[in-house]
């Protein structure tokens, strides 16, 4: 199984990296980092029938960290949410595809517009307590950044949540060490990061970020806590996979040239 979502990975990075150099998106570290994340929720995690925008006991994602769209595009066109050819219109006037996520009902699967740091981990909450509110059987899951952690509304959410004991809501923070213009912890002090969490009445798990066995088991154990909410601090790194971007803090706005394109593939393809 795993094997399989390590080819898929390897793809999706392709298909990354080939849309930035394509259509000047940034972000490419910052996509490279969660991919592998994203790949897990998709193909294991999350209910089938998450495609149905109807159905009330679907499972829900926010991508919270909303830079994270052209990585997360591309895992919907993977998994049929659209047509893989409506990417070929990203950034281009008038496209519902670019560096964040849209409104709900312009891109299937999209559950929130995100962007404003913060804000999509607090929808998510929402949802998850219309869950426990309505008993709808349904698990919700955001994805968020260590640099989003900067934001106290990020703080507040993770109050209100425990004190509610939502127990089907799981965050994951991309924790890969950078934000936009530096290290994490030289820009706020985040660390230690697993204390904080634990003190707001989270249960906590760390993983590395880019190992599926480590995934599965801290998605089934947060399955498992009852009365608190689960976080899954995943070490990941910025770049991930190609090994002249890797912990490079450039490529959170740098846009692969021609040889660098190149470059980038052949690496994929050395180890796919």
């Amino acid at each position: 199984m795993y094997n399989k979502l390590n080819l898929i990975s390897i793809s999706l990075r392709k298909k990354i990296i080939n849309t930035s150099a394509r259509c000047n998106i940034p972000h490419l570290g910052s996509c490279l980092s969660c991919i592998d994340i994203l790949v897990y929720l998709y193909w294991e995690e999350l209910k089938l029938f998450i495609k149905d925008s109807t159905n009330m006991s679907r499972d829900r994602f926010v991508l919270s960290k909303g830079h994270g769209a052209p990585a997360l595009f591309q895992v919907l066109a993977e998994k049929e949410f659209f047509d893989r050819k409506l990417l070929e219109e990203f950034g281009e006037p008038g496209s519902v595809f670019h560096e964040h996520p849209p409104k709900p009902g312009l891109i299937a699967g999209i559950e929130a517009a995100t962007g404003s740091l913060g804000h999509g981990f607090s929808m998510a909450l929402g949802m998850a307590l219309a869950e426990k509110i309505n008993s709808l059987n349904f698990y919700t899951y955001a994805l968020i950044s260590d640099g989003e952690c900067n934001e106290g509304t990020i703080w507040e959410a993770a109050m209100l949540a425990a004190s509610n004991k939502v127990n089907k809501l799981t965050a994951i923070i991309d924790f890969n060490k950078w934000q936009a213009t530096g290290r994490s912890k030289e820009i706020m002090a985040l660390e230690p990061l697993d204390e904080k969490w634990r003190s707001f009445g989270w249960h906590v798990i760390e993983i590395n970020g880019h190992d599926f066995n480590e995934m599965k088991i801290a998605f089934e154990t947060c399955k498992s806590v009852e009365n608190k909410p689960s976080i899954i601090i995943a070490h990941t790194i910025k770049g991930k996979g190609i090994s002249f971007m890797e912990d490079d803090n450039n490529w959170h706005y740098r846009i692969p040239n021609q040889e660098e394109l190149n470059l980038a593939i052949k690496e994929l393809e050395n180890i796919s």
